[in-house]
């Protein structure tokens, strides 16, 4: 595979994961694609065209060695510049992939959240009200990645000679979708059974042995589920805390997270919602390798670094 193909299967597979469905992920791109071409050439020429094809713009290849071939890489879920100077002293390295996004993506982390809206209205909430707060919170995201220093690591890859990429939202889609399924499958009764089932999950088990596993932020083990909903896996970051009153009244009894700020606790706390925090870099870790294991069956030798929790499921 080259490193075109590879972008491309990641965005293919996130398109087919996403929870809005496949069809109104693609709507949504006929939708950005008609508003540039109603833009001026001077407009167009500050878009950003990776939007016209791809819906997770915090998901790119960073450079422009798209056509080189890919048989060794290293992954991480963050890539810095430690992991670059790693890269080049374990050699032949094709591709460095990090799940976490750097430059161009990062920038971009905010455009991602709008899929929250869509996925708390396929849950209950009001499809105004969830885009009501959610765009508070998005802009509030837009300017606290602002000031930061996103070309850095994209910067050393170039000087390095490396080639870097990111699958942020992409593969957060993938576990998403996985533990949806999952989950959904079964019948839970108590945050008891759910809990259980989340360490049986390979990534969750080993996160567990390290002490980052599965646990629970709000409620306890004794109380009843209700409805369980995974409106914190994907789109971004963290959506707005004011928004689980509005998923208590849509009748949601469990949320599951990767992670979540003493803010939204709180929140929480006052909803009378249960919030189990599935792990971050576990969580992350399913995502990544479900897209791994494809690259994998292709031949690509996969080297894990910087956090990943690598499991094979072929």
């Amino acid at each position: 595979m080259n490193i075109k193909e590879i972008y491309n299967l990641a965005i293919e597979k996130a398109i087919k994961a996403d929870f809005r469905g496949e069809e109104q992920a693609r709507k949504e791109l006929k939708r950005i694609n008609n508003k540039y071409e109603a833009l001026t050439s001077k407009q167009k020429e500050f878009f950003d065209k990776e939007s016209l094809v791809n819906p997770y713009l915090d998901s790119r290849i960073l450079n422009l060695s798209e056509d080189k071939e890919v048989k060794k890489i290293l992954v991480g879920i963050d890539i810095g510049p430690a992991e670059l100077l790693l890269a080049k002293q374990i050699g032949d390295i094709d591709l460095v992939l990090s799940h976490h996004p750097s430059g161009r993506a990062l920038s971009s982390l905010d455009k991602v959240m709008s899929l929250q809206s869509d996925l708390l209205s396929q849950y209950g909430v009001p499809i105004n009200v969830a885009e009501g707060l959610m765009k508070k919170r998005i802009s509030e995201v837009a300017r606290g990645i602002n000031g930061l220093n996103h070309q850095r690591t994209v910067d050393m890859a170039r000087i390095l000679k490396l080639n870097l990429g990111c699958f942020h939202t992409a593969c957060d889609n993938l576990v998403a979708r996985y533990l949806k399924q999952k989950i959904e499958a079964e019948n839970f009764e108590r945050i008891e059974d759910l809990m259980n089932f989340l360490r049986e999950i390979p990534e969750y088990k080993e996160a567990s042995k390290l002490g980052i596993g599965p646990k629970i932020f709000v409620g306890n083990k004794e109380n009843h589920c209700g409805k369980i909903a995974l409106t914190e896996i994907t789109g971004g970051t963290e959506g707005s805390p004011k928004l689980y009153q509005k998923m208590a009244i849509a009748g949601i009894g469990t949320i599951i997270g990767m992670h979540i700020s003493e803010e939204h606790k709180k929140e929480a706390e006052k909803a009378h919602i249960n919030v189990i925090v599935a792990g971050h870099m576990s969580s992350d870790s399913v995502g990544v390798n479900l897209l791994l294991d494809d690259l994998e069956a292709r031949g690509v030798e996969i080297i894990p670094c910087s956090g990943l929790i690598r499991i094979s499921r072929k």
